[in-house]
């Protein structure tokens, strides 16, 4: 069941994301990289090591001379640089050089930390994907932004930094609770909004396959949607135009993961981010609203929330969060909208009734 994906950055091949339902070839798809190195650095979290680091790490030792581990403990509010000055100090002591190479094992945080690192650690070094959640096997994992967050405002401080492969086992998504494993259908959601009308309609006919963890629908899924952002990332690979209808329902998210002190996931707050967002989209005659409420059902479908009720968030927080985004140009905000199911666009007209209008709708 193993699926291929060739990346291309600036018209040029760059990686390949390989999706497959075991680490059996991970060795020798990381032989293929044709990279020259003598260390492996596992970055990794302490929800992931237990699971899956003696696995990755046997797999590196038949590459690599050396194989060393950093483990942090999991959670958003470690995606910071107080962890990343420990990986710092940890690749130094152990004298990686710019010819080794680090490997992030784990979900979106681990992935995006150990991006970061690997873009800035000696200018620069080269690293691998082995996402191990659906949201960072579909979404984070690919297109090379990485980061961290910076006194609690999400990915402020980030790089442009490619990986050298993506290796996804979709067998890790059976370990995965329900919870953590919906949030990761945020994300692909998105994907039927702003780019595959026809996927959308596949995601509603295969709810039941694919919320039952079903392998073959998986590798599906994950195939789909890592289609879908490739298109766009080849297309926009720094973010400079088309790029950002990638972050359709993450302008309200990030403010909402923020305001809610990081106790919901990223994929739950970019839900409900997407409600604003098709909710403001039918307010300004773009879809009807027959396909808000589809959205809206789909997204209930998974079992994502739809609106912040039980937070108890206070809205002049998210709105001062709004204009504080990092997709602000020059005093005005970036917001996704869609012109109907599968197709978004770029708005920079909105006002602050509009946005104050559309929490008013997720918020009661």
């Amino acid at each position: 069941m193993n699926k291929d994906i060739l990346v291309h950055n600036n018209n040029k091949p760059c990686y390949h994301i390989v999706i497959s339902n075991t680490f059996e070839e991970l060795a020798l798809r990381i032989k293929t990289t044709g990279l020259n190195f003598k260390r492996i650095c596992i970055v990794t979290d302490s929800n992931v090591a237990p699971l899956y680091l003696e696995m990755v790490s046997k797999a590196c030792r038949m590459e690599a001379d050396r194989v060393e581990s950093f483990v942090f403990e999991a959670g958003e509010q470690n995606k910071n640089l107080d962890i990343v000055r420990k990986l710092y100090a940890f690749l130094i002591e152990n004298e990686f050089d710019r010819h080794d190479i680090l490997v992030a094992l784990g979900g979106g945080v681990v992935g995006d930390l150990t991006g970061f690192t690997a873009a800035t650690y000696l200018r620069g070094i080269d690293f691998i994907q082995v996402p191990t959640t659906l949201l960072s096997q579909v979404d984070s994992s690919i297109g090379g932004k990485t980061g961290v967050d910076f006194d609690a405002y999400k990915n402020m401080v980030g790089a442009f930094k490619m990986p050298k492969l993506v290796y996804i086992n979709t067998g890790t998504l059976l370990s995965l609770d329900a919870r953590q494993f919906n949030s990761g259908m945020g994300e692909v959601i998105k994907y039927g909004c702003i780019s595959d009308y026809d996927y959308f309609k596949w995601l509603e006919t295969n709810a039941g396959s694919v919320i039952s963890r079903n392998q073959d629908t998986l590798a599906e899924l994950v195939f789909t949607s890592c289609e879908n952002k490739r298109r766009v990332v080849e297309e926009d690979p720094t973010e400079k135009g088309i790029r950002a209808i990638l972050n359709f329902g993450h302008t309200f998210g990030h403010a909402i993961e923020k305001e809610c002190g990081f106790t919901m996931y990223h994929g739950e707050c970019v839900a409900i981010g997407m409600v604003a967002a098709a909710y403001i989209s039918a307010k300004k005659g773009y879809i009807c609203d027959a396909d808000k409420e589809r959205i809206i059902d789909l997204i209930r479908r998974y079992k994502l929330p739809t609106d912040t009720s039980g937070l108890n968030l206070d809205r002049k927080a998210i709105l001062n969060d709004l204009k504080h985004d990092k997709k602000m140009i020059a005093g005005k905000l970036k917001f996704i909208l869609i012109k109907h199911i599968g197709e978004a666009f770029i708005d920079t007209s909105l006002s602050l009734d509009d946005l104050n209008e559309a929490l008013e709708y997720i918020t009661e």
